[in-house]
């Protein structure tokens, strides 16, 4: 049982917070397919506390949702703090994180995500201020370290212990890696057995028998799942069931992934106006797409879409055609 603060989940298996994907229309859809734990994407404390337009909608989540995690960034003390109890006292949101794991160059070179990886003491301190200024649980989602020759995993989680954290996302990849190499699983099983908050390990599930194997092998409390749920949820359903059961549940039918992602785009469309949620949902559309007969002239045809009509129109004539040649091969 993953348990953050008071916030109890239902299972292990959390959605990590991917920036420019984690919107309320993907966490809601997600969540339908049985995560423990949706993570809203990060949101720039600055924007918050200069409500900013775009940001202030970043906020907004549906109460299907919960519980949710809002994750906030930034590099300075006082404005994280701002932000933190704009959060607390202005959104339903159940848990507080904050970011420390981004690796690119924009919020790096703004002392904020990945760069507090150097400095166990900052960790301790931005935690700690956060944490006395929130009702709310405070959780931090880390990478391992900043490069091979500095990795404080351990230090920097007991920093977050020590400053009243509830819980740490651990990436096993350091900033230098970005996406790249292999994700470092010893990590997180070092980090777990020198703190007493739960631990959920991140990188490299790509099936529901790795989650399981991260869970035995690091003794870590939750898995965060990110890019293998993209155009996937099905990754969240089938991880839970094996987990639960032992069942490894069936991949999803070309018709099943083509009525999830309709139903992602109308959600998408709800949020935002259908000019930007169409365009938007062309690269979703693209790993819904994955595995499905043709689907490489289809993507090409995707990124020309302009209207739901257009789009919903190529998706479902792309399942028609898929439906065909199956019949044929069983004929």
């Amino acid at each position: 049982m993953l348990k953050i603060g008071d916030i109890v989940m239902k299972n292990p298996i959390v959605l990590a917070p991917m920036a420019g994907v984690c919107n309320s229309a993907f966490r809601l859809t997600v969540k339908e397919f049985g995560a423990g734990l949706v993570c809203a994407e990060m949101v720039s404390d600055k924007g918050i506390l200069y409500k900013n337009k775009k940001t202030m909608n970043m906020l907004y989540m549906d109460e299907g949702e919960k519980p949710l995690s809002l994750q906030i960034f930034g590099g300075e003390k006082e404005s994280l703090v701002e932000a933190a109890k704009f959060v607390d006292k202005n959104t339903n949101a159940d848990i507080i994180d904050i970011n420390m794991g981004c690796p690119v160059p924009k919020i790096t070179k703004v002392d904020a995500g990945a760069k507090w990886l150097l400095d166990p003491n900052k960790i301790y301190e931005m935690v700690a201020a956060v944490v006395d200024a929130v009702d709310k649980p405070v959780t931090v989602k880390m990478r391992m370290g900043w490069d091979e020759e500095h990795i404080y995993a351990v230090e920097n989680a007991q920093a977050v212990e020590r400053a009243g954290g509830s819980a740490v996302a651990l990436h096993g990849r350091t900033r230098y890696q970005m996406y790249e190499g292999k994700s470092n699983w010893d990590i997180i099983r070092q980090v777990k057995q020198s703190v007493g908050i739960p631990i959920i390990g991140n990188g490299d599930v790509q099936t529901p028998q790795d989650a399981k194997r991260m869970l035995e092998e690091t003794g870590c409390d939750g898995v965060m799942i990110g890019r293998a749920a993209l155009g996937n949820p099905w990754m969240i359903y089938r991880t839970v069931k094996y987990l639960e059961t032992g069942e490894l549940m069936e991949e999803p039918s070309a018709r099943e992934k083509i009525d999830v992602c309709i139903l992602h785009l109308d959600r998408l469309i709800d949020l935002k106006n259908e000019n930007i949620a169409v365009r938007e949902m062309r690269k979703h559309a693209a790993w819904y797409l994955k595995g499905i007969r043709g689907n490489g002239e289809a993507r090409n045809a995707i990124n020309e879409c302009n209207t739901r009509e257009e789009m919903v129109s190529l998706l479902t004539s792309l399942v028609s055609d898929e439906e065909v040649e199956m019949q044929k091969q069983v004929g």
